[in-house]
């Protein structure tokens, strides 16, 4: 819903008071905004580079009407309905910057009340370019040949929130030609592109990504990105539509590239089509840009070193490691934090016949991933390596992001050398 400031009470202090909190947001780059009732208070936070940081407390008496105002804004949510989730949209305008924010909205009741996430997105923020992703010149090179294939399926791997959409988007970006019909499947449309026929999954009403995706074989598609693979039926349409001469482009949920393979076995997809259909698949994570004014260089820790391999880098490259890594300091300019935006780190499986051949034979993904490390495949910590070498990252932000939540802090401080003999053996495969 378009909302129309000229026709609400400007002096009305709860609008002033989410207007604030949605500019605030906008003014520091966050990503989501976080209205969650406390027992005494109404907490806010900002997901700022994939941090969530709170940011203030406000009366837990403003509470049940700010909900209820973002309810009104979106027009389509019922204001009188708190005991269900509920999810609405709301193109909010930002006279300062002349421009308006698409705002997705979702509401959930919990213990002490409806708490609500806003998703913040720009429409008229250019989309990255495939140079933009944070892709090494070699894998840029690779990656761009793939884009570029004439048919097949390329997957994009990782959990929520490892930034797949945006590559698949990044992709069309940089395919999305004239003479080429490019049609989307997604849930939700995050950004719209201009020359590309996206379409929106409702399942609700029956238009679900099987369905869609049939029909949208008929609109004599060249490239077609499916928003994600979770069912059989949806896995087994696009990879036929892969074998009869259109570019895939899609995601699925796995930890790693080669993981992607059993997966897609799991789910009923029999190893000959698959190895007929992938061309190749990226698995990626997102790390923290370093602030480029406050960066400073530090040393790695031995914990680091062993986790990241940093003697193996020394022997297995042609340029050791001499350069110290940098470290997150914080300035007027990154609110204090050291980092400034995102970028990924990837591993990127292209499928050979020897691959094709291990799928075919119903190999592992083990023995997958080890034939992939065997013909020159990154995995996902040793680009983060070359990354933080680079000046680009730090090491906790490798770590991190290549351990479950939370698993760096807790073993930074572990003394048993079995333990981090465990760390480092599982680091090479």
């Amino acid at each position: 819903m378009e909302i129309d400031e000229s026709t609400e009470t400007e002096a009305t202090p709860l609008i002033k008071i989410l207007s604030a909190l949605l500019l605030e947001a906008y003014d520091r780059r966050a990503s989501d905004l976080h209205l969650e009732p406390m027992e005494n208070r109404l907490r806010v936070r900002l997901r700022i580079d994939g941090i969530l940081q709170e940011v203030q407390n406000l009366p837990s008496t403003l509470q049940a009407n700010l909900i209820s105002r973002l309810k009104i804004m979106s027009g389509s949510m019922n204001i009188t309905e708190k005991r269900l989730p509920q999810d609405g949209r709301i193109r909010f305008p930002l006279p300062t910057y002349r421009k308006s924010l698409d705002l997705r909205v979702s509401t959930i009741p919990t213990l002490y009340g409806e708490s609500a996430v806003i998703r913040l997105l720009d429409p008229s923020s250019p989309l990255l370019s495939l140079a933009d992703l944070g892709f090494l010149a070699d894998d840029q090179n690779k990656f761009e040949q793939i884009v570029h294939s004439a048919n097949g399926m390329v997957l994009i791997t990782g959990p929520t929130g490892s930034g797949k959409t945006t590559t698949l988007y990044a992709c069309l970006h940089a395919i999305n030609k004239p003479d080429r019909k490019l049609i989307t499947i997604e849930n939700p449309i995050e950004y719209q592109i201009p020359g590309i026929n996206q379409v929106q999954v409702h399942s609700d009403i029956g238009m679900t990504f099987p369905v869609a995706l049939r029909s949208i074989l008929r609109q004599a598609p060249n490239i077609l990105m499916i928003g994600e693979i979770r069912d059989h039926e949806t896995a087994h349409i696009a990879i036929h539509a892969s074998l009869t001469g259109h570019l895939i482009f899609s995601t699925l949920h796995t930890n790693d590239a080669s993981s992607a393979i059993t997966r897609l076995i799991d789910i009923g997809i029999p190893p000959f089509l698959i190895s007929s259909s992938i061309k190749a698949i990226i698995a990626q994570r997102l790390v923290r840009r370093l602030c480029p004014c406050c960066k400073k260089p530090t040393n790695f820790s031995e914990y680091e070193r062993r986790f990241l391999n940093i003697e193996s880098h020394n022997r297995d490259s042609q340029e050791p490691v001499t350069t110290p890594p940098m470290a997150a300091v914080g300035c007027g300019a990154c609110h204090g934090k050291g980092y400034q935006g995102r970028m990924g780190i990837f591993e990127i499986f292209i499928l050979d016949d020897e691959a094709r051949h291990l799928i075919n034979q119903s190999a592992s993904s083990l023995q997958l991933r080890l034939h992939a490390r065997r013909s020159g495949m990154r995995t996902l910590s040793e680009d983060g390596v070359h990354k933080i070498l680079a000046g680009w990252t730090t090491p906790k932000e490798v770590i991190a992001s290549t351990l479950r939540e939370g698993e760096y802090e807790s073993t930074t401080d572990r003394q048993s050398s079995g333990t981090k003999r465990n760390f480092e053996s599982a680091n090479r495969i």
